[in-house]
């Protein structure tokens, strides 16, 4: 049979009460009681019902973790950290795949049967109306890969992907590239906007360049690798920046397949630098996005908000590098 809180306090010589108080954050209890439960307790293997204690202090300790693009292999890096932080801050995540959803209400709904504490929202594509049904319920809120504004709604971790497109356009201006393309994601994605806007920004004064723009279905091998295949019908450009990594090796096939080669022939830039950009046989040149720090900040303020429900809304934007690899010059 489990040990219960009635065992616990039979042993310490206390009353239930004093148990459950012991095991309540914020409860008031003696140092002595508190030493005695927790030797008893100890002695007995037991541990406290996470979901009998959510009754009596209102508090789940859930947090959703809303995420829709499951074929993209950064995401298992995210939802282990994400698990992890959570974990470490003795919270519980509960996984929401919004994978083609359309409805914030549906999704609003479906958390608030489970009493999740907070929410945050990782995904560059999902819009940020999302985000914002959750703060209109009610609900502690981040938006952690979403587009910053200069008054956002709900809280913004994430990259200055305007900034990020410039930084690739440079790059390969650096390398002599005259010749350049743009190969997003989804269209529809701020992600995807916000990359293109930045790489067309960095080219504007420069008539002795080159340059076009094309998207991929989604972020994802196939649809980079399907895009570069209609792209080489026609002549192609002398370097891509892919708006993400796994667009780029979809890419990288694409060109290999069609008897060419990266760099000799075509050039290619990512963005993530996610592990398999820096596998031997791939060796990307990217753009890194630091994603352990994104995560910790939206943990962080997740938490704090929870805390705090009025705090304002406020964006959180970390820098990031080119990692120079293979498929440069």
């Amino acid at each position: 049979m489990p040990v219960t809180l009635k065992d616990v306090a039979a042993r310490a010589g206390v009353s239930r009460s004093a148990v459950s108080r012991t095991f309540t954050d914020g409860a008031s209890v003696s140092r002595k009681t508190r030493i005695k439960v927790e030797d008893a307790a100890n002695a007995l293997g037991y541990a406290p019902n996470a979901l009998a204690s959510s009754l009596t202090t209102g508090r789940t300790k859930l947090i959703g973790l809303i995420v829709n693009n499951f074929q993209n292999p950064l995401i298992l890096e995210v939802f282990d950290l994400f698990t992890r932080g959570l974990q470490d801050r003795g919270l519980r995540p509960l996984l929401v795949n919004l994978s083609d959803a359309t409805d914030p209400a549906a999704s609003v709904r479906m958390l608030r049967q489970y009493s999740v504490d907070g929410v945050i929202v990782a995904s560059s594509t999902l819009p940020s109306s999302f985000a914002v049904a959750f703060k209109r319920a009610g609900l502690p809120v981040v938006h952690a890969f979403g587009r910053p504004s200069v008054s956002p709604a709900v809280h913004v971790v994430g990259i200055d992907n305007v900034a990020c497109g410039r930084m690739a356009a440079e790059a390969l201006l650096q390398r002599g590239y005259r010749r350049l393309a743009f190969l997003g994601g989804p269209e529809a994605a701020t992600s995807t906007q916000d990359r293109a806007a930045g790489f067309l920004d960095a080219l504007r004064a420069r008539p002795d360049v080159a340059v076009s723009i094309s998207f991929a279905s989604a972020y994802t091998f196939d649809a980079g690798r399907a895009e570069m295949q209609r792209l080489l019908a026609s002549p192609a450009a002398e370097a891509y920046f892919c708006g993400d990594d796994l667009l780029a090796v979809g890419a990288l096939t694409a060109i290999a397949e069609a008897g060419l080669s990266v760099p000799q022939d075509i050039g290619l830039i990512g963005l993530n630098d996610m592990e398999m950009a820096r596998w031997q046989n791939i060796g990307l040149t990217t753009i890194r996005q630091p994603v352990a720090q994104i995560i910790d900040a939206a943990i962080d303020l997740v938490v704090t908000t929870i805390q705090t429900p009025d705090r304002p809304a406020e964006n959180r934007l970390f820098p990031c590098q080119v990692i120079d690899r293979a498929t440069l010059r």
